[in-house]
């Protein structure tokens, strides 16, 4: 990853504080100011400045990642932002109002810089924390990639989304709309889970299916949220070039992508997302934050599952702008019939090994139902591993989840069935499909005989892959947040 190239533009108390704060970090600074004894200072201590016009283009270095516009002059930083941004447009440009700024000057600098600081709003250690570390390099990052994307942007969920990937993809369209990038909220699948569809019924949302084999050359640049390889639990092809991937589980495997954002220390996606609305000063309306504030609890289990301080922090914010009452209506839908047959199956069929537990429950008629009971499973005292299954139209549906313990369940069912059919997810969630013509060419006499087919082809599987099960992921312990170019 690339050093940041700071460039501070103008002379005032604000780019004083910004200089003294970020001259000993990593990477590049410079500055451009028309006060010879500031400039004159700064080269005592040090820093690379020069003397000459900010409003210049041609004063400035070649290269800048980062830009903060800070002279005491209101025109004159607004001059300064429009030059810094023809001549650096995917630099993250920051610009302070200046000293008594017309309303005018304010609403133009908006159109020109990704955040403006108000004097009468706020201070200078606002640019300082934006510019801090690695978040400064993330928001840069993000934003250099969203304005290279020439059209419409494809914002991917996994499979059968569910809320926290669902929530993640209409964080990462607002903030491409800050840029004025068009994305579209997409996914493969179906959204069965009945809070999973109160949420996007009552939040009204607008996402949009897309079918096996769609031709997803209308779209300029792809984005997947709670995932990160192409042709693992979605329907892209495996070889699709992803512009952006964002995820709170890194996988194994290398993954490519022009800007990647993969942390584990975090308990959701929406996390991350809610954490770039932040950075950005983009204030979520009700709908974005209701949905967000859901993806966070519910990913976290209520903040009792691979928490931090940052999902609490994230969660503090979302509480001021999410519609609570909404909120309770999307977290107590009802159970139907389906779900609650599964369910007796799911524990009348179960068997358990260890702390890992498989059931096959039959015939289904909503394949979601076994997810459901997968959670419900894992709260059976003794149990960390369960494995859901059943079958219809030839095709046999494993759900699966994970709690407090060292395997790496998506990686565990890839080595399971993936040579026999489609497998994948995270390390605590994951789930896999097998065509049923594979378990035999013989008929089957009867239900009974079938279903033991189907509890020797896939517990059997199962119970042998947990034998020597991989751990989790090994990026676990830290993150990645990495470009690579394609070029």
């Amino acid at each position: 990853m690339s050093r940041p190239s700071r460039l501070v533009l103008g002379c005032s108390p604000v780019a004083r504080t910004v200089v003294d704060a970020v001259k000993s970090r990593p990477g590049s600074l410079h500055v451009v100011s028309e006060a010879r004894s500031r400039v004159e200072s700064l080269r005592e201590s040090g820093v690379d400045a020069t003397h000459d016009d900010p409003t210049d283009s041609e004063t400035y270095p070649e290269w800048a990642t980062e830009v903060v516009v800070a002279g005491p002059d209101p025109e004159t930083n607004l001059a300064a932002a429009r030059a810094a941004r023809d001549r650096f447009p995917a630099a993250l440009l920051v610009a302070y109002a200046g000293s008594d700024p017309a309303p005018d000057v304010i609403e133009q600098l908006h159109t020109v810089a990704d955040r403006v600081i108000d004097p009468h709003g706020a201070l200078a250690t606002a640019v300082v924390d934006l510019l801090r570390g690695t978040d400064a390099t993330r928001v840069a990052r993000l934003l250099r990639v969203l304005r290279n994307v020439d059209g419409p942007l494809a914002v991917v969920m996994h499979d059968n989304p569910d809320p926290d990937a669902i929530a993640s993809a209409l964080a990462l369209a607002r903030i491409a709309d800050q840029v004025d990038v068009d994305a579209t909220p997409c996914y493969f699948g179906e959204i069965s889970h009945q809070e999973n569809q109160a949420m996007v019924n009552l939040l009204d949302l607008e996402l949009t299916v897309l079918s096996p084999g769609t031709d997803m050359s209308d779209y300029a640049g792809i984005a997947l949220v709670d995932h990160s390889r192409p042709g693992v639990n979605d329907g892209l092809s495996p070889d699709t070039r992803i512009d952006i991937a964002i995820d709170h589980h890194p996988p194994r495997a290398p993954v490519e992508a022009r800007c990647l954002d993969l942390r584990s220390g975090v308990g959701a996606t929406s996390t991350l997302l809610t954490h770039y609305l932040r950075r950005l000063q983009i204030e979520p309306d009700t709908r974005l934050a209701t949905a967000l504030l859901f993806g966070i609890r519910i990913d976290t289990k209520d903040f009792s599952r691979e928490v931090s301080e940052a999902d609490f922090e994230a969660a503090a914010f979302l509480c001021e702008h999410a519609d609570h009452s909404l909120l309770d209506r999307v977290e107590s839908p009802s159970m139907g019939p389906e779900v609650l047959d599964t369910l007796a199956r799911a524990i009348r069929n179960r068997e358990v090994r260890g702390d890992a537990l498989a059931t096959n429950v039959g015939s289904i008629r909503d394949r979601d139902a076994l997810a459901q009971a997968a959670d419900h499973l894992l709260g059976m005292e003794g149990v960390t591993v369960s494995l859901v299954y059943g079958y219809m139209n030839e095709t046999i549906y494993v759900s699966g989840r994970a709690r407090g313990t060292d395997v790496d369940l998506g990686e565990t069912l890839r080595e399971a069935f993936g040579t026999i059919g489609s497998a994948g997810g995270h390390a605590d969630m994951a789930g896999a499909q097998i065509q049923m013509g594979i378990l035999s060419d013989e008929n089957v006499e009867s239900a009974a005989a079938l279903a033991s087919q189907v509890t020797e082809a896939v517990s059997g599987r199962f119970y042998e892959t947990l034998e020597t099960a991989p751990s989790t992921s090994p990026y676990d312990d830290g993150e990645i947040a990495l470009e690579y170019p394609f070029e």
